[in-house]
């Protein structure tokens, strides 16, 4: 059966609030997570989609089942996994393990019996209060961790704190969605030896998924990137991240875990960068999708219901999580300052929330009435979460500063202050590689021959396989802080449309790169390259020296006159304003030229 119009509805509805929300808030100078929440809000199934009974033609422009859009939301959280993890490395991850399984650890334990106790006296039942305590203690990762991006936060003490207590919390969904489970069963063994049963296949799936990672992962994308097509590659990409993360679920786990895994595993490969390049459009949709599957969850009938019961929960919930976080985060070392702001960064609920107390009212551990009020509560905060952070970015100064005791936290960006990009790791790129090495230069090559960036890595040299032609990967790379752009390829095409890019990035680069001949040199310089190097004219004048000092002209003459010849054909070429090309295209040499010359 050819399915209808009707069934794609509410993608066409995302894929239409994408295009006016992303540019609309983006003149606004407002971040896109408040408009597709405000666009779930006013589209779902307790905005318009409320009003369908009265006003039919209401269900055309407006969300009726968030369930059909569901699993791709979800999705949206494993690729943000995804893309973490590669700014990681198991190494990287060995060195958070303190803060990870400390200060996150203190906080889901220490934030689950404080709303637990407060749930019990309020006339929950044990097995209610603990759900609804674990549930609460969550974060939103897919909120906190994109707006601390935005702001250029999450490489500071608040933000790398902030991700190693969401990172322990990621880890601890699957054992609390098993609680719920078995909670909800009552039936069989008890709860220690259910969980250790239903743990131990998600435990065998995460290290299977681990060690065959590492064998079929590099030579996996070896294979498609000899291809050379970009279709193949985002397909392997896509594989990856979705495959991984169905692997998990399939064992118990969150998708995001197995994700996150995925991503440990490829960040240690040469293919990392030109993956984070293929994956970014990805996570960025589906994150909205998800943003917008949060908003269309919110029911605006329980706020209107019980406004004050419903905010004043909200509000509660986000000082008792805060407060209880506060002295933990000083415990771990953090300033007063930096503890209350990982304090309110963390305070609002998150989505797993919604999926723990929706578990448990499946099973009839939550009261339904009871859950509404905690889901509500808990969205409430986390549309909360945008304007926190966005408060916080205000003393960029103050926040950008950096506890050394967190420097393990920090994603492992390429340092461009130190470094020149070379893109192009031939013969060419390698000579000048290695002549910046030997001014102790460093450097970072990219290249798009999987066969040579792997020997060269291998032999450790810092590169990467992308295609250098896409600006964001020379975005990853460091180009905004990098101290200059060599482009060594022989493509002229190519070498156009990176020195264009780059130096629409930035003004004041120094961009030098390999030209042809003199018009393509002149083609170059018209991009407004630092400095383009012709191959015929760079052998003329070699084979012109070689020759005069094997005659016995002096050597001090000769490498005068060289570079005045070159510095010559260096104003020829470089086109002066409102000039066309043919004024400065090179002509050949007339007899008195050769006499100055010699």
């Amino acid at each position: 059966m050819t399915p209808g119009p009707e069934n794609y509805k509410e993608l066409l509805l995302f894929l239409t609030t994408a295009g006016v929300i992303v540019p609309l808030f983006g003149r606004l100078k407002l971040s896109p997570v408040f408009g597709f929440l405000a666009a779930g809000i006013l589209l779902g199934p307790f905005g318009l989609g409320a009003l369908v009974g009265d006003w039919p033609w209401l269900s055309a422009i407006s969300i009726t089942d968030v369930g059909q859009i569901a699993l791709l939301a979800e999705f949206g959280v494993a690729f943000l996994l995804f893309m973490i993890a590669l700014e990681l490395s198991w190494s990287r991850l060995l060195l958070m393990r303190k803060f990870v399984f400390g200060l996150g650890g203190l906080q889901v334990l220490t934030s689950t019996a404080v709303l637990a106790a407060i749930a019990g006296l309020l006339g929950q039942t044990p097995a209610s209060a603990v759900v609804l305590g674990c549930a609460l203690a969550m974060s939103s990762t897919a909120i906190i961790i994109p707006s601390l991006v935005e702001r250029k936060l999450l490489n500071t003490t608040v933000g790398r704190a902030s991700f190693a207590v969401l990172l322990f919390q990621d880890l601890a969904v699957a054992p609390l969605l098993f609680m719920v489970t078995i909670l909800g069963s009552r039936e069989g063994t008890g709860l220690g030896a259910g969980l250790l049963y239903a743990l131990a296949p998600a435990a065998v799936a995460l290290f299977a998924m681990a060690g065959i990672g590492r064998l079929i992962l590099r030579p996996l994308f070896k294979l498609v990137a000899t291809t050379k097509s970009n279709e193949l590659f985002v397909a392997a990409c896509l594989l990856v991240v979705i495959g991984s993360g169905l692997i998990t679920a399939l064992s118990g786990q969150s998708m995001a875990l197995g994700a996150f895994v995925a991503g440990l595993l490829l960040a240690e490969t040469e293919y990392r960068r030109q993956i984070e390049v293929t994956i970014q459009p990805f996570q960025g949709l589906l994150l909205g999708l998800f943003f917008v599957s949060v908003g269309a969850r919110l029911d605006l009938s329980e706020i209107i219901a019980n406004p004050v019961v419903t905010v004043g929960v909200a509000i509660g919930l986000f000082a008792i999580k805060a407060l209880t976080l506060f002295p933990i985060a000083r415990l771990s070392g953090l300033t007063t300052r930096h503890a209350g702001e990982v304090a309110l960064v963390l305070g609002p609920g998150g989505e797993f929330a919604l999926i723990l107390i929706g578990a448990a009212v499946a099973g009839n551990v939550v009261p339904g009435a009871v859950a509404a009020t905690a889901t509500v509560a808990a969205t409430l905060t986390m549309i909360g979460v945008p304007l926190l952070v966005r408060l916080l970015g205000r003393d960029r100064a103050y926040a950008g500063t950096a506890d050394p005791s967190f420097a393990g936290l920090t994603p492992q960006h390429d340092d461009g202050l130190e470094r020149v990009i070379v893109v192009g790791y031939g013969r060419v790129g390698q000579l000048v590689a290695e002549m910046l090495t030997r001014h102790g230069l460093r450097f970072l090559a990219i290249d798009a021959d999987p066969v040579l960036v792997g020997k060269e890595r291998g032999r450790g040299s810092t590169i990467y396989y992308g295609d250098a032609t896409r600006i964001e990967l020379l975005r990853r790379c460091g180009i905004q802080s990098a101290r200059a752009l060599v482009v060594t390829l022989d493509n002229a095409e190519a070498v156009a449309s990176i020195v264009s890019s780059a130096r629409s990035e930035r003004a004041d680069l120094t961009i030098v790169a390999r030209a042809r001949d003199a018009v393509h040199a002149t083609e170059l310089y018209e991009l407004k390259v630092t400095d383009a190097v012709p191959e015929t004219i760079e052998a003329s004048l070699q084979l012109s020296q070689a020759v005069l000092v094997g005659i016995g002209i002096p050597m001090g003459p000769v490498i005068a006159s060289i570079h005045e010849r070159r510095d010559e054909f260096r104003k020829m070429l470089q086109p002066a304003d409102g000039s066309n090309r043919e004024r400065h295209a090179i002509r050949p040499r007339s007899r008195s030229e050769s006499k100055s010359l010699r």
